[in-house]
């Protein structure tokens, strides 16, 4: 057994760590809703442990018999402050241990924090990412990872119910939903309808459902302290008699009136309503009548006549009491699914954008929105590697013939690629042994500052004569052979070219430059 005081420090220390793993995973970004929802778990599950430990470290604080006894076993008395028995008695018991488990692992705890700090697969080597993601477990395809509302059972259970005024496409029952921020769920809803088992039933069932995706989607909202706190106000509220609607005791009593519209003789066990006393006399005798009079008897719960009225057989006490105790537990599920809906209003609408948007669409697009729904969700990464990213994605251009790209980033047309030649390859001794697709490319690197850089390191000028001259050997054969013929072209230059006077006299360069000089022209 581990020392008390040893064990409050470990657990000292594990809520430390637990509190700094909360930090650092609540200050990530969440750039999408599917990494919030597993962030938001992965919190739960921090405050959850957190909370187990503070309560276990608690308890172990009120045990003060036990940390004195503690601390008086390893003070030893003044007489032998030499005594280490008790030390080494618990070292032969530290050695016991590890030798009965020599393969135990050291550092569960570190790897336990690893695990809840993971980020997901980010270096994408886990193909089947999905399938280990146990988040994407607790939601169906059409809720969509917690982003909309899967209300179709409970909606073809509403239509179900008896004695409804109308059955409603989806997309009114998700009014009546949003409506309910306003009043009461259901009040469009006549009394006869929600003192049923059926309407107990659905709403139940409502009410399981709401629960548990506020459970799922919002993980750190203590919504079952919320939940209790509704419960307790309905109860009060029920006792003070504001639900006028339910309470039969408050509600006016319905008369027996053979003619009226909508009264009339009423049935407990057939559930129907008679307008006249004839037809509901002769329907006594009927074996259908029998059937359900057999039937009410094994199962003892009558239900109440709506219309208020009594059959000739009276209802026992206890009947009565069940028929209240389910029309209070039927109200209390009503006003508990309202407080959820209030929660879920914007959940609510856009489920309703997002059916009326499902529903402008064509059965291929919906079947190719499926098939882009089943793939895993994109693999958490940093801002910091956005960067890296898009050249990731500008990398994986298809381009199998390399060819060039154009001033849209995507590779050009191949018969333009044929058109200038870019599949032919130019080299330049010059410029380090470049190599330019394509002779436009070629013709223009003759200007360009590469080549001028070559030239320059040769002691060449980049004039015209050099032009289509690419190897070094032929660059300096040139420039000699200029340079041999350049005393002949500044003779010929000065000899041959003629200049005019203002007087029309014409001379050649030489004798022109000399009578300028002298004044004579």
């Amino acid at each position: 057994m581990d020392s008390i005081i040893e064990t409050q420090r470990q657990t000292h220390e594990e809520i430390e760590r637990y509190e700094t793993a909360l930090y650092s995973l609540l200050s990530r970004n969440q750039p999408t809703h599917e990494i919030r929802i597993q962030t938001e778990h992965k919190a739960a599950q921090v405050l959850d442990r957190i909370s187990s430990r503070v309560t276990a470290l608690h308890n172990s604080y009120l045990d003060e018999d036990a940390r004195k006894a503690e601390i008086g076993t390893l003070s030893a008395p003044a007489a032998a402050q030499n005594d280490l028995s008790e030390f080494y008695a618990r070292l032969v018991k530290v050695q016991d241990h590890y030798n009965k488990y020599p393969d135990a692992v050291a550092g569960g705890f570190d790897m336990e924090l690893a695990a809840i700090l993971e980020e997901g697969n980010q270096d994408e080597l886990d193909d089947d990412y999905e399938e280990e993601d146990p988040i994407s477990l607790l939601f169906s395809g059409e809720e969509a990872y917690g982003k909309y509302l899967d209300l179709y059972a409970n909606h073809t259970a509403y239509n179900n119910l008896k004695n409804i005024s109308k059955r409603l496409p989806y997309l009114q029952y998700l009014d009546i939903l949003l409506a309910a921020q306003n009043g009461i769920l259901h009040s469009e809803l006549s009394k006869e309808v929600r003192a049923t088992k059926d309407y107990e039933v659905y709403i139940q069932h409502l009410h399981d459902y709401l629960l548990s995706f506020v459970k799922r989607t919002q993980p750190l909202v203590d919504i079952q302290t919320k939940h209790q706190e509704a419960e307790v106000e309905f109860y009060q509220k029920w006792d003070d008699g504001d639900f006028v609607d339910w309470d039969e005791n408050k509600s006016a009593k319905r008369s027996v009136n053979a003619d009226g519209p909508g009264q009339g003789m009423w049935c407990s066990a057939c559930q129907k309503s008679y307008s006249k006393k004839t037809v509901y006399d002769a329907h006594l005798t009927s074996k259908k009548h029998m059937k359900a009079i057999a039937k009410q008897a094994v199962s003892e719960t009558p239900p109440q006549n709506p219309n208020g009225t009594q059959n000739n057989t009276a209802q026992p006490a206890s009947n009565v009491q069940f028929l209240k105790s389910r029309l209070r537990s039927s109200a209390l599920l009503t006003y508990l699914s309202t407080s959820l809906l209030m929660v879920l209003v914007p959940t609510i609408s856009e489920t309703k954008s997002n059916v009326e948007r499902r529903f402008s669409l064509t059965a291929r697009e919906r079947e190719q929105e499926l098939l882009e729904q089943s793939k895993p969700p994109p693999a958490p990464t940093n801002t910091s590697g956005d960067a890296a990213a898009e050249e990731e994605e500008e990398e994986r251009i298809y381009n199998p013939l390399k060819l060039p790209l154009g001033w849209d980033g995507k590779p050009i047309p191949y018969w333009l690629y044929k058109l200038h030649g870019l599949g032919v390859e130019y080299r330049c001794e010059i410029c380090s042994d470049h190599v330019y697709m394509g002779r436009k490319n070629f013709d223009r690197h003759f200007q360009e500052s590469r080549h001028a850089f070559g030239m320059r390191a040769l002691g060449l000028p980049n004039t015209k004569h050099f032009h289509e001259i690419t190897r070094i050997e032929d660059a300096l054969s040139l420039a000699e052979k200029l340079k041999q013929e350049g005393r002949h072209e500044i003779f010929e230059q000065e000899t041959m070219e003629e200049l005019e006077d203002d007087e029309g006299n014409v001379y050649n360069r030489k004798t022109y430059e000399d009578l300028k000089k002298q004044g004579l022209i």
